[in-house]
């Protein structure tokens, strides 16, 4: 009677093993796709389109109206100057105007950062055309370096009536994984004499 308890014990081990096995290679499959199903839903839904230019489909310059645009900026979790040169301009819808950003780096590393927009009112956000933008691409800086940056931007001329201002906000981030260009060094180990 043990030997067949036994036998029963292993065999009800075995099977147990082989159902977890079945689901941790099912977690890891579930969550390796995830990544290319993220991907395509953003693609579909048009999120995360950063990277990409928008296109102008009318450029009348409608000079009945003039929209107020407030530039602002933030850093999360990075040691870099950055602000807009002007803060708040009018424009035409339709008029095509270019506005510029000051960043700075202010560690003595280098470090790799990108802006990610956003609009106030959200509805806004889909009649702000940009033309050219940091934001499509990470941006490096040295030790100490700074930059102008340039927006060059259109708002479309079917804006709502109502939308009387929009806020354009970029958040600097530290591109996670980004390896700096030169070793970063802790403040207590100094750096070794040159011979």
């Amino acid at each position: 009677m043990e030997m067949s308890d036994s036998a029963d014990l292993r065999r009800s081990n075995r099977i147990l093993l082989v159902k977890l096995f079945v689901i941790a290679v099912a977690m890891f499959g579930f969550g390796y796709g995830l990544v290319p199903l993220y991907d395509r839903i953003c693609e579909a839904t048009g999120l995360r389109d950063i990277a990409i230019a928008d296109e102008v489909k009318s450029t009348q310059v409608d000079s009945t109206r003039a929209v107020r645009i407030e530039l602002d900026s933030n850093v999360r979790k990075l040691p870099w100057g950055f602000r807009p040169q002007e803060a708040i301009i009018s424009v035409h819808p339709g008029e095509v105007r270019q506005v510029v950003y000051e960043i700075s780096n202010r560690t003595d590393h280098a470090m790799t950062g990108q802006a990610i927009p956003s609009y106030g009112p959200q509805e806004a956000a889909q009649y702000f055309r940009k033309l050219e933008c940091f934001c499509f691409t990470k941006q490096t800086l040295q030790p100490g370096e700074s930059r102008q940056m340039p927006v060059v931007f259109v708002v479309d001329p079917s804006l709502p009536k109502d939308i009387a201002t929009i806020t354009l906000s970029y958040t600097f981030f530290e591109v996670e994984g980004a390896k700096p260009l030169v070793e970063r060094r802790a403040p207590d180990n100094p750096r070794p004499p040159l011979v």
